[in-house]
Formats: structure tokens, C-alpha cells, sequence
């Protein structure tokens, strides 16, 4: 199968996919369309092909029944969200929101208002789970996540000395590229058959050597975040001294060993932390549409789309859009920033509607 037939595949199926998904949650939600105020769709940062099928679904929606439609910055959904589930959580806040793509320190002064203070330079921490889960031979199809953490618990933290990324960089930018190294690196070293041999026919030696190998590159990539949460924390005080709340969420949130020490960075800054339970820690529509019921109300919307408009209607995509404006002693020298179609932040933008 060539590229093009092999994209025309993926881009129907991808269609179905979300038509059905649609259409199961407006039946779970006993609504039809008709009953709608407006439609939310993640409008980046993704892949384009991702992007561009749920942006399409959402406008043929709202343009048959005359809906309004919200653009929702996928990252920001992660942030808002916890503000469904806690009352008491106002701005500012800083939040940190960790996946397998992203890791992002944000200070959340208002809807739409926010300062990066940290990110990503190569692999965020979700991606180094699955890769040093799948190198560890085990059961990944709940995630790598989840099959490391239980792992780990077997497992002596102490016993190999990986480094802690990036300590000489007094920033809060995050990097896990090395760190999987490391583990690779460990792997090989003890001779360990993994690709052959799954986790669930290892010997007790053999698993003991990978519990030990999963819980040491716990330990350090989670000091790695730590380390970073503690400046960020110094950071956001210093530019909004009334911050009480720390919010963590985004799939690896849901890891218990990463709330529990991030935890103790909340509580000796004098802060509570909040996190979404686990439903709503990974990718969900949930926050995606609270997201959109946050600008809906605020006034943030676009009108409905034209009767006229055509299905093929190539619409604007922003699959590198960041979150806030880049806060001065976060820009790294560790990285170079790559600026080819970027699109402008949500926090330039938002300046730039009140102009």
C-alpha cells in the first residue's frame, strides 16, 4: 500500500472513528444535537491529520444546527479541568501537566492568561514510562505507565545510580532522552533478554533485576520533576504571592508515586495540591467540553459556521501552538527553539482580543 492510499485509509477510518464516538456520547447523555448551546473542539497542539477530523465533525455540527464553536487548546483542557471537579480551585494557580508528548509548567493567572515556566526539550516523562516499561518486557497494554509503577513496588530504588537530568540548568525545563538511555543502557549491561523474554516468564532473579531497574528510574524521574516543580513553586510565588493551590494532571498524573511526592513539593510551599481522578487525568472529552464552557461563557467563540460552507474547507489547525509567553529565566540554553509554524500563544492572543 502506498503513502497516499495508506493516508485515504487512515483519514476514513479516522472519520468513522470520531462520528461514532459522537454519536455514543450524545446517546450516553440522553441529548441529540438539536439540544446544544455550542460545540468545543481541540483545535491543537496534535497531529494535523487528528486535528483536522475532529475539527470537521465539530463544524459540520454546528453549522447544521446553528451552534457556536469554541477552539480549545488541548494543554489548557488538562489545566481547566481540575476546576470541575474542585469549586475551590481560582486563579492563579500553577499547574503542571504531564503526558506521554507534554511536560508543561504553567502559572495560570486568569482564563486564557498564562506564563510558561517550563517544558519539554526532547521526551516528556510519559514517553520515557512506556519506552523503559516496553524495554523491561512488560505488559503495556494498559499503558507503560501503570505496568512500570506496579513493577516498581518490587523493586530497591537505591540500586543503580542513574543521574538526575539536567541538574546544572537553573531552569524548569524538563528532559527524559538521557534518562532512557540510562535504562537501555542498564539493560543491556545485565544482559537481560526482555524482547525474548515478556516479564511474566522471567526468572526470580530476572525479575528482581527489573523491578530494581524500574523503581531506580522511577526514583529519578521523578526527583527530575521535583526538582523542577520546587522552582517553578519559587518562581510563581515571586509573580503571584496569593497562589494556594498546585494542580498536576495529564495522563501521568494519575501515576500514585508521582502525586505522592509531588504532594510533599505542595505542602512545604504551603500549597494544596489538586489533581483529576484518573478518568479524567488521560485524554477525555470531558475536559475538553469544560474547557469550552469556560470561553463560551467569558464571550470566546466563533459565530456559526455558514450554511454554505464547504465540507472540503481547508480550516486553520495550530499543531505547535503554546500555551503562555515564555517567562525570561525559563529560556533554556540547553535547547533551540524551533519557531517554524508556531502559532502565536493563547496568552498573546488573549491580550490581543481585549486590544
Amino acid at each position: 500500500m502506498d503513502d497516499f492510499k495508506l493516508s485515504t485509509f487512515l483519514l476514513t477510518f479516522l472519520y468513522i472513528f470520531v462520528w461514532q464516538v459522537v454519536q455514543k456520547a450524545l446517546d450516553d447523555a440522553n441529548v441529540s444535537e438539536s439540544d446544544l448551546s455550542a460545540v468545543a473542539v481541540t483545535i491543537g497542539p496534535g497531529l494535523s491529520l487528528c486535528l483536522r477530523v475532529g475539527v470537521h465533525k465539530a463544524r459540520k455540527i454546528a453549522k447544521v444546527f446553528h451552534l457556536p464553536i469554541v477552539g480549545v487548546h488541548h494543554m489548557e483542557a488538562h489545566a481547566l479541568v481540575s476546576r470541575l471537579v474542585n469549586k475551590d480551585l481560582d486563579y492563579p494557580f500553577l499547574a503542571l501537566l504531564i503526558s506521554g508528548g507534554h511536560n508543561l509548567l504553567v502559572l495560570a493567572q486568569n482564563l486564557g492568561e498564562y506564563v510558561q515556566l517550563g517544558t519539554t526539550i526532547d521526551d516528556a516523562i510519559g514517553e520515557a514510562y512506556d519506552k523503559s516499561a516496553r524495554w523491561l518486557g512488560l505488559d503495556i497494554r494498559k499503558g507503560g505507565g501503570p505496568a512500570l509503577e506496579e513493577l516498581a513496588l518490587e523493586g530497591d530504588p537505591n540500586s543503580i545510580n542513574f543521574r538526575v537530568p539536567m541538574r546544572q540548568h537553573k531552569d524548569c525545563n524538563f528532559s527524559y532522552a538521557g534518562l532512557k538511555t540510562q535504562v537501555r543502557l542498564a539493560i543491556e549491561s545485565r544482559n537481560l533478554c526482555t524482547d525474548d523474554i515478556p516479564i511474566s516468564s522471567a526468572t526470580e532473579e530476572d525479575r528482581q533485576l527489573r523491578a530494581n531497574i524500574a523503581a531506580s528510574f522511577q526514583r529519578i524521574a521523578v526527583l527530575h520533576l521535583e526538582d523542577r516543580c520546587q522552582r517553578a513553586v519559587e518562581w510563581a510565588l515571586k509573580m503571584e504571592p496569593s497562589i494556594k493551590h498546585f494542580v498536576v494532571s495529564g495522563g501521568v498524573a494519575s501515576n500514585q508515586y508521582v502525586r505522592a511526592h509531588l504532594n510533599h513539593i505542595a505542602e512545604k510551599n504551603g500549597l494544596q495540591l489538586v489533581s483529576p481522578p484518573p478518568s479524567l487525568c488521560t485524554d477525555n472529552g470531558v475536559m475538553i467540553a469544560w474547557t469550552g464552557i469556560e470561553h463560551f461563557l467569558a464571550g470566546r467563540f466563533e459565530d456559526p459556521p455558514p450554511a454554505d460552507e464547504p465540507d472540503d474547507m481547508q480550516y486553520e489547525l495550530r499543531p505547535r501552538w503554546p500555551l503562555g509567553e515564555e517567562y525570561s529565566e525559563g529560556r533554556s540554553v540547553s535547547r533551540s527553539l524551533r519557531t517554524a509554524r508556531i502559532h502565536p500563544s493563547l496568552t498573546s492572543m488573549t491580550k490581543s482580543s481585549r486590544n
